[in-house]
């Protein structure tokens, strides 16, 4: 989701798996009875999309307007919002009074998720119990998910850069230079000759310095071992899993498991999202 408002449906459920991940860890850590959440969906409008421990529907989908209950005024102000009481606090607006009431919640605590200065929405922990609740824990489950939406926008930004149109001269030779890289990769291992070996593998470092600027500021330190990076330099021209496995001699198993070591040490949840890492990363061309 790149602004609020336009999330895709793949977004969306993106969104959902960071606020249940959050949600079931809130609940494990800190014994809390009910934590719910979400993520604005439109400027200043969110709607409460996951639920933890709940014992009624009454709060899910419950849409959630700035300044409006404890959740909007988190919003509005940008920081946590707590009650001891829901149903006695008066520093708070009560149109929710009634699905609260249903759900028993007493104590409550809203933390926003706060993404480069702009809301994205909303972590609520609650008891049935009359008591202070404190907001660290939840504080750290809202920064959980603001650094996973950080990673998540910079990954689709990449990606739309390199979805974007260029010219078609340099678009070929920008797709030759990545196809000759993943050929060397692949041919390199079968090299008896270690000199010979070498030279082939400085040949593959120098088109991917010619092909962009080097690694970003952050990802310098990002490495593959040999054959995760055989394995990804040929998915990268469009292979699939099977023809990567006859390119390099591999069985497909064995593909998918270079494959999944080099996502899990990228930080990458796809095929797509570890042949970008690794782009930005300076690794490919």
């Amino acid at each position: 989701m790149t602004s609020a408002g336009s999330a895709t449906p793949g977004a969306e459920a993106s969104d959902a798996v960071e606020i249940r991940a959050a949600l079931l860890r809130l609940r494990r850590s800190t014994g809390l009875q009910i934590a719910f959440g979400g993520l604005l969906q439109e400027p200043l409008r969110m709607r409460i999309a996951e639920l933890n421990g709940a014992a009624t529907g009454a709060l899910r989908g419950l849409a959630i307007r700035s300044g409006s209950g404890l959740g909007g005024k988190a919003v509005a102000l940008a920081r946590p919002c707590a009650v001891t009481d829901y149903r006695e606090a008066r520093h708070i607006s009560h149109e929710y009074d009634v699905p609260v009431a249903a759900e028993g919640l007493r104590a409550v605590l809203a933390v926003p998720v706060v993404v480069r200065r702009r809301v994205r929405g909303v972590l609520y922990g609650a008891l049935r119990q009359p008591v202070a609740l404190g907001d660290r824990t939840l504080d750290a489950a809202a920064r959980d998910v603001e650094q996973n939406l950080v990673v998540r926008d910079e990954v689709e930004r990449l990606v739309a850069a390199e979805r974007a149109p260029e010219p078609d001269g340099r678009a070929r030779v920008r797709e030759e230079v990545r196809e000759v890289h993943a050929e060397l990769r692949a041919l390199a291992p079968s090299v008896a000759d270690p000199g010979l070996r070498e030279q082939l593998l400085s040949l593959c470092d120098r088109l991917t310095a010619a092909a962009g600027p080097g690694a970003a500021a952050g990802d310098a330190g990002r490495t593959l071992a040999p054959r995760e990076l055989d394995v990804l330099a040929c998915v990268a021209t469009g292979s699939t899993n099977a023809a990567v496995a006859e390119r390099l001699g591999l069985r497909p198993e064995t593909v998918k498991a270079y494959l999944r070591s080099a996502m899990r040490r990228l930080g990458a949840h796809n095929r797509l999202e570890a042949v970008v890492a690794a782009r930005r990363a300076g690794l490919l061309p």
